[in-house]
């Protein structure tokens, strides 16, 4: 029976699998084998074990970073102004970057045997994104060295006596770092870069060493203009067999010193006028001893592997940091300036139409923390989930970018004239960045998420693939023979428990919680089946071509990330102890997430080419049609009101926020009008009345209203005091920058408190 299975289903399905097999470069195989399989693993899957999810450890800093986070990055950003620092200086005060280098801000990640911090990944997240809600050039300068630079490479593949020397140095700001990894040929292809290194004889100290004569031409890369030591990759060559036997050894990374002759490092780029370092570097025809690589002769032509396991520790940490601080700036700013702006008499907050846009910004704002907290957690677990990160850094940043265009919105022209009353506009200039760097967010998307983790994570496809590839087709065929029919009972598994949790409205499947969020658990196990049944489909019938499907495999994609981000919403309710005022959060989060997983498999379904599986999918998975439906009109009213409400709730969905105590501080400000406001709406409540009964305009200055108040004794002296001094702030907390004519002087708060035009806005 076993020799016909294999002469009839299993030699045919062999030979096939490997006529259309994806062919795999050395830079795509040496991606994937890098990494781990997470969390994304249990998605694929099809049956997520969601009590895994909730053993992961629960994310906590230590009490040694969390006193670093309430003193030294509380001092820092009270040192920042970063208006000064992008409009004016175009670069950071010197005893700013004094204190970062006297504090080790660059050796967050180094340990401590070398002078460093030894913080974890959630340590280091958070405090990125707490700097970057105040200054994304900051943010940037200490996010580099902490995430891809020499710092890290060095840690994890330095020879001891590199790690003796340099990370000492870089830890105690003697050295500042950076890493030369893009060019003008090469961006997202980093495989393809074409900075050439040649192994040979040089003299070096007046000796002749073994060593590499070097070229180069880099640029976008963040500290080089005022860096010290110069982290570069190159494709190395041993033409002469100086090394070994190969000629071609590949992408190899080197350490060199900024003043080494021939390097040509500190002009800068200006990207979009933000003011962190960033510029080319250069070098021609320069020798280097052998020593100089990282991690010594052994580790020549092994740095696309090198690379690969630290991009991805720092897209999961560093990028989605930025996006996260994005998220607490604009929900606490928004809720804010929606509740003290008025327009017809009443809070723009309180217009559906603004409230739509306020459940984005504090829907995606709990989803962007959750998945932050999510994130690190898998790189403090020792994991290297190259999947994960992709997701992280993808959709992290896209949402910063929703929510950022939301923000501006609501703000309107509050948003648009740039100064120091301006909280939005140099996050604005800077979510560019944040999406372009480390792998172009549609490159991302398009070509990693699904591409590299339909491979990855799938239980099955890996192992058939290296079983196709055995140069010992006999034993291959008899290896993809047991996998093939274990991968059959999976497919057949899922297609019959989708199509089952589809005509029960998910009901059986297993669920993680008693509470409002069982349902959740539910349907995420249906899409988890759903994405899993598609894969199979989708490879089945398009093989290699899937690779070239970029925009199905985008959608598919997509599925898979939306459920890595619901399953860290679940993950965030539980650790901080199910609170039933983030419900509202959790309900639009996780509606919206299932939505969007649902329309994206929806949209797969009708883009693909093979019209029978397209139909059969459907039957599989929406046999009654898609009913996810995206978040109601009640829940996205229910989460603007939250935003526009102080207390506990909204000091929890906006923590990493930084609000500074100057007088003339933007978020201060906006902060101390909101509180201000919010604490007479009773006696807002008592004009609103009067109104009704007749007893006050309607309309009209607000000084001959509430002197018309007192009168008649609606209001008592000290009510109208009150009223009048936080109309003072909100007035004051609305305002936009003006300058002089020649734009040399701020006059935006040259007028003193209550000096003020006496028309003022209705509080009414």
């Amino acid at each position: 029976m076993s020799g016909l299975r294999q002469k009839w289903i299993s030699e045919p399905a062999f030979k096939w699998f490997k006529k259309v097999l994806p062919p795999l470069s050395n830079t795509e195989r040496e991606a994937m084998e890098a990494g781990s399989v997470w969390w994304d693993g249990e998605l694929f899957s099809g049956s997520p074990d969601w009590q895994t999810l909730h053993n992961y450890p629960k994310p906590q800093l230590t009490g040694e970073e969390q006193s670093f986070i309430d003193n030294e990055v509380e001092t820092l950003l009270n040192m920042l102004d970063d208006y000064k620092i992008v409009q004016q200086d175009r670069d950071m005060p010197k005893e700013v970057w004094d204190y970062i280098r006297k504090e080790k801000f660059f050796a967050l990640i180094i340990g401590k045997e070398y002078g460093g911090k030894s913080f974890s990944a959630h340590a280091n997240s958070t405090i990125v994104t707490k700097i970057a809600s105040r200054s994304i050039s900051a943010a940037v300068a200490i996010m580099v060295p902490n995430s891809l630079g020499p710092g890290e490479l060095l840690s994890h593949y330095g020879t001891q006596e590199q790690k003796d020397y340099w990370l000492p140095r870089l830890a105690d700001g003697t050295d500042i770092p950076c890493f030369a990894l893009t060019g003008p040929e090469a961006g997202s292809d980093a495989g393809g870069i074409p900075d050439k290194g040649v192994v040979c004889m040089g003299m070096h100290e007046g000796q002749e060493v073994l060593g590499i004569r070097l070229s180069w031409n880099k640029r976008y890369i963040t500290l080089a203009p005022v860096a010290t030591v110069l982290g570069l990759a190159f494709k190395l060559d041993d033409p002469d067999h100086l090394l070994g036997d190969k000629e071609q050894l590949g992408i190899t990374c080197a350490l060199i010193p900024a003043d080494h002759e021939g390097v040509e490092i500190g002009e800068r780029h200006d990207p979009l006028g933000l003011a962190f370092m960033n510029g080319p570097t250069r070098g021609e025809d320069i020798f280097i001893p052998m020593d100089w690589l990282i991690g010594g002769a052994d580790y020549a032509g092994k740095g696309w592997r090198m690379l690969v396991e630290c991009l991805s520790a720092g897209r999961g940490i560093s990028l989605p940091a930025l996006g996260t601080a994005i998220g607490h700036l604009t929900s606490r700013t928004t809720g804010a300036y929606s509740y003290v702006r008025k327009q017809f008499g009443m809070s723009i907050g309180k217009f559906e139409g603004v409230a739509d846009a306020m459940a984005r910004i504090g829907g995606m704002t709990y989803m962007l923390e959750a998945s932050r907290t999510l994130t690190t957690t898998s790189l403090d677990m020792g994991e290297k989930p190259g999947i994960v990160t992709a997701i992280a850094k993808y959709h992290m940043t896209e949402m910063a970018r929703t929510i950022l265009n939301d923000s501006m919105d609501i703000h309107s022209g509050r948003a648009i004239q740039t100064g120091p009353m301006n909280y939005l506009a140099h996050h604005y200039y800077g979510v560019p960045v944040a999406i372009t760097v480390e792998g172009a967010n549609i490159l991302t998307r398009n070509l990693m998420i699904f591409g590299q983790g339909a491979t990855r994570c799938h239980p099955f496809v890996l192992p058939e693939m290296e079983a196709a590839a055995n140069p010992d087709e006999a034993a291959g065929a008899k290896e993809f023979d047991g996998l093939l029919f274990k991968h059959m009972s999976y497919a057949i598994k899922n297609s019959v428990g989708a199509l089952t949790m589809a005509l029960t409205g998910s009901r059986l499947a297993k669920s993680q919680s008693s509470g409002e969020t069982k349902r959740y658990y539910q349907h995420m196990t249906r899409l988890s089946k759903a994405l899993a049944v598609t894969t199979d489909f989708a490879m089945l019938t398009l093989g290699g071509e899937l690779k070239r499907k970029e925009m199905i495999s985008a959608r598919l994609g997509d599925t898979l990330s939306y459920l890595y981000l619901g399953s860290a919403v679940l993950k965030r309710f539980e650790d901080e102890g199910r609170q039933q005022a983030d419900l509202d959060y959790v309900h639009y989060a996780m509606t919206h997430c299932l939505s969007q997983a649902s329309k994206a498999l929806e949209e797969a379904y009708d883009n693909l080419p093979s019209r029978v599986a397209a139909n059969v999918l459907k039957l599989l998975v929406f046999p009654l049609g898609n009913r996810f439906k995206a978040p109601s009109d009640k829940q996205k009213n229910n989460v603007a009101n939250s935003m526009m409400t102080p207390g506990v709730d909204r000091d929890r969905l906006t923590k990493l926020c930084f609000i500074g105590e100057d007088e003339n501080d933007s978020v201060g400000l906006i902060e101390r009008a909101f509180i201000a406001m919010y604490d007479i709406r009773h006696l807002e409540r008592k004009m609103i009345t009067a109104v009704k009964e007749g007893k006050l305009p309607k309309a009209g200055l607000l000084k001959d209203r509430l002197e018309l108040a007192l009168e008649q004794k609606i209001l008592t002296q000290s009510e109208v005091k009150e009223i009048l001094a936080a109309d003072e702030l909100r007035y004051r907390s609305i305002q936009v920058d003006h300058f002089s004519h020649d734009m040399s002087e701020i006059r935006t708060h040259s007028q003193p408190a209550g000096k003020r035009a006496k028309k003022l806005d209705s509080a009414a």
